[in-house]
C-alpha cells in the first residue's frame, strides 16, 4: 500500500491556506525584524545591561561593608551604648520604663495564642507592661476566642487590654493607630509591635529597650525573624534564602553604617516620642512600616538592628498566600517612593548623603530595578535575543554579573548552597508578579492598595495526619496563574528554537526557566518537600 501523505490527509484548500499564512508571517517577521524589533531590542539589551550594573555595585558594597563588619567586630553594643537595666531600691518597679506590646490580629484562628501567649511570657515587671491585643477580626467564632484567651491571661495577673473596632479602615495601620489612641497609652515610654504569628523569646524586652534607654537619638530597635516552618516545602526553603539576605546583609549593613534601612513592620520596638513625631501610623500605602520608618529618619531619628536576636515566626507556605504578600512588599514600596521622593529631597534635617542613600540605594536600586531588571533581563531580553541574531549580549552581563548577584544572595544560607539552581528559577518566577506590582504602585494603578492578610498555620499542620497532609498537597492550584503560564510558553517556544536553529545556546537554561513557570503557574511550588 502506498504511503499517506500529508497532502492525501489535509485538503488542497486548507493546505495551500495553511502555507500561505506561514509565508505570510514570515514576510511580516523579516519585514519589522530590521526596522523595528533589532533596534528595540538592543535598546532594551543596554538599559538591562546598565540596571544590572547597579544592582551589581550595591550587592558588592554591601558585601564589603558586612564583611568589614564582622572582621571588626562592630557588634551594636560597641556602637552604642548598652547596659543592663539596674535595680533602684528607692524607686521599685518606677525605675523601669513603662512598655506597650501591641499585637494587630486579623481572623488567626490558627496563631493567636501562640502569639498573645509568647507576649505574655515577656519578662518584664508586671505593672510596667501592657499588653493590647488589637482584634479586627469579622468572624465572630473567632473574636470570642481571642477574647476569651485574654480574659485567661488577665484572670493570671496579666496586664492585658483587649480592644476591638467597628471597622478595618487602613488595616493594620488603622488598627495600630486606633491602638495608640487609649487612655493608658500616654503612660508608656515605648511601643513593641509583634504580628499575629510572630513568637518573642522572653528576654526579648531586656535585650531591646536598654539601647532606648541609653541612647537618645534611637528611635527604634528591630530584631531579626526566625523561620520555625523553612523546612516545610521547597518555596519555603527559598523564602529563607531570600529573607536571610535581607536580615544579615541589607539590615546589618544600613544599621552599621548608620545609614538608613525599613522598620519590618514586626519584632520591633519604638521610642513612642519618635513614633509621633514622624507623624503616626498612616495607611497612605500598603507598607506603613516602611513609610513610618522613612518620615522618622527624616525626622534625624536613628535606628539599629540587633542581628543575634531573632523572633519566631511562619513563613507563607501556599502559592496563593506568598503571592499576595510579595504583591503587597512590592508594590507599597514603588507607591511610597512615588509618594515621598520630592519629601526627601526638600527635607533640611538630613545630609545630603543620607537622601542619596534613600532615594537611589534603598528605593530605586533595592525595590524598583531589583525586580524589574531580574524579569525584563532574565526572561524577557535575553530569551529574545535567540530570536534575533543581530542582537548580542556580552558575557560579562549574561553571565558574569548575575552569577556573582546570585552567589553574595546566596551565601547568607550555607545550608540551602545545593538549592541555588532551585533559588534561582523560583526568583526569576516571582520577578514576574513582583514586577506587574512594581509598576502598579509606581503608576498607582488598579490594585495598589490591595491588602490580603498573609495565611498562616502555626500548629495546624503538626495536627494534621500524614495522609491529610499529602492529600492537600497534592492538589493543583486554586486556580491558574495565566501570566506565569503565558511566559512559560513564550521560554519554550525560545529555548526549541534556539536548540532547532540558534547559536546562542541558551536553551538549557530556557528549558528549566520554562519548567519552572509551568510548575508555578500550575500552583504545585508548596508540594515540593527538600532534603534538609
Amino acid at each position: 500500500m502506498d504511503r499517506l501523505s500529508s497532502s492525501g490527509l489535509i485538503p488542497e484548500t486548507f493546505q495551500g491556506a495553511r502555507d500561505d499564512m506561514t509565508e505570510q508571517l514570515a514576510l511580516i517577521w523579516e519585514q519589522i525584524r530590521t526596522p523595528i524589533i533589532v533596534p528595540v531590542l538592543k535598546l532594551a539589551v543596554v538599559i538591562c545591561l546598565a540596571m544590572s550594573v547597579m544592582l551589581f555595585v550595591e550587592r558588592v558594597y554591601m558585601t564589603v561593608v558586612k564583611v568589614l563588619v564582622k572582621f571588626f567586630g562592630k557588634r551594636p553594643e560597641k556602637r552604642y551604648r548598652w547596659e543592663p537595666i539596674k535595680d533602684d531600691i528607692e524607686l521599685g518597679n518606677s525605675a523601669y520604663p513603662m512598655v506597650l506590646v501591641q499585637i494587630p490580629m486579623y481572623n488567626e484562628r490558627e496563631v493567636y495564642q501562640l502569639s498573645i501567649g509568647a507576649a505574655c511570657g515577656l519578662s518584664w515587671p508586671s505593672d510596667r507592661i501592657i499588653i493590647q491585643v488589637l482584634d479586627d477580626s469579622t468572624d465572630p467564632t473567632i473574636k470570642d476566642m481571642v477574647m476569651m484567651e485574654c480574659q485567661r491571661w488577665a484572670s493570671k495577673g496579666i496586664n492585658i487590654k483587649y480592644e476591638v473596632r467597628d471597622n478595618r479602615n487602613g488595616y493594620k495601620a488603622g488598627a495600630l493607630k486606633e491602638g495608640m489612641r487609649r487612655g493608658y497609652v500616654k503612660d508608656c515610654d515605648f511601643v513593641a509591635i509583634f504580628d499575629a504569628d510572630f513568637q518573642p523569646e522572653p528576654d526579648y524586652l531586656w535585650r531591646t529597650i536598654p539601647f532606648l534607654i541609653h541612647n537618645t537619638e534611637l528611635g527604634l530597635v528591630q530584631a531579626r525573624w526566625k523561620f520555625v516552618n523553612s523546612d516545610e516545602c521547597l518555596m519555603t526553603r527559598m523564602q529563607e534564602m531570600s529573607l536571610d539576605y535581607h536580615f544579615t546583609v541589607e539590615q546589618e549593613v544600613g544599621s552599621s553604617t548608620h545609614a538608613f534601612f525599613g522598620f519590618n513592620g514586626t519584632a520591633g520596638v519604638w521610642r513612642i516620642n519618635a513614633l509621633n513625631e514622624a507623624g503616626g501610623w498612616k495607611d497612605r500605602t500598603t507598607v506603613e512600616d516602611m513609610d513610618l520608618a522613612v518620615r522618622a529618619s527624616l525626622k534625624g531619628w536613628k535606628f539599629v538592628f540587633i542581628g543575634d536576636l531573632s523572633v519566631k515566626n511562619e513563613l507563607p507556605s501556599t502559592f496563593k498566600a506568598y503571592r499576595y504578600q510579595q504583591h503587597r512588599w512590592s508594590c507599597g514600596p514603588a507607591n511610597l517612593f512615588r509618594k515621598m521622593v520630592m519629601e526627601i529631597i526638600r527635607n533640611k534635617k538630613v545630609s545630603p548623603l543620607k537622601k542619596f542613600h534613600v532615594i537611589y540605594a534603598f528605593f530605586f536600586v533595592r525595590k524598583i530595578v531589583a525586580h524589574i531588571v531580574t524579569f525584563t533581563f532574565y526572561c524577557v531580553v535575553i530569551p529574545a535575543t535567540v530570536l534575533v541574531p543581530e542582537v548580542t549580549i556580552p558575557k560579562w552581563g549574561a553571565v558574569y554579573i548575575p552569577s556573582i548577584i546570585t552567589l553574595l544572595n546566596a551565601v547568607s544560607t550555607p545550608r540551602s548552597l545545593h538549592l541555588l539552581v532551585f533559588w534561582i528559577l523560583f526568583e526569576n518566577v516571582m520577578s514576574l508578579h513582583r514586577t506587574k506590582a512594581t509598576i502598579i504602585g509606581l503608576l498607582e494603578a488598579g490594585r495598589v492598595n490591595e491588602w490580603v492578610v498573609t495565611e498562616k498555620l502555626g500548629d495546624a499542620l503538626k495536627h494534621k495526619s500524614a495522609k491529610q497532609v499529602k492529600k492537600s498537597r497534592s492538589r493543583i492550584g486554586e486556580r491558574l496563574y495565566v501570566l506565569e503560564l503565558l511566559t512559560g510558553v513564550y521560554l519554550f517556544f525560545c529555548a526549541s528554537y534556539d536548540l532547532a536553529f540558534g547559536k546562542n545556546h541558551f536553551y538549557i537554561y530556557l528549558y528549566l526557566q520554562a519548567a519552572a513557570f509551568f510548575v508555578m503557574g500550575f500552583g504545585y511550588i508548596g508540594t515540593f518537600v527538600p532534603n534538609s
